[in-house]
């Protein structure tokens, strides 16, 4: 069955699986310098680098999955921008009470951009071809 949804989607799909494969790496080793530039904790529990790291690589894999797809699974796509912004609000608040890098805070403008994109294509498919969210 040939792709129905946009190229453009699906290439957004694959950045953000990649961003999170990225970012996974760096909370799994905070100590880098890349982990150090953007202030993550060096000390970091393994508990706590190992948890978190699970969780974002759970997520690009389901980005992935989304973008090998015929027809793109419209909840998994809203749960991927909602969790998208959620990160990039988690660090903006962060960042306003000194408790995030100004480099981190940028580097969570990707997920920002990225759930504009998600949030915009369901925004503007809504209803069409019978579905909704």
């Amino acid at each position: 069955m040939p792709h129905a949804e946009p190229l453009w989607l699906r290439y957004t799909l694959w950045v953000s699986a990649a961003f999170n494969v990225f970012a996974a790496l760096l909370f799994a080793f905070p100590a880098s310098q890349l982990g150090q530039q953007i202030g993550l904790p060096a000390d970091a529990p393994l508990i706590y680098r190992s948890m978190l790291t699970f969780l974002i690589l759970l997520f690009g894999g389901s980005y992935a999955w989304l973008a090998t797809q015929s027809v793109i699974h419209r909840p998994l796509l809203a749960l991927s921008a909602i969790g998208k912004f959620g990160v990039f609000w988690i660090v903006l608040v962060l960042w306003l009470l000194g408790q995030a890098t100004l480099r981190g805070f940028i580097a969570a403008i990707g997920d920002l951009v990225l759930s504009l994109c998600f949030a915009g294509w369901l925004i503007s498919t809504y209803g069409k071809r019978g579905r909704s969210i």
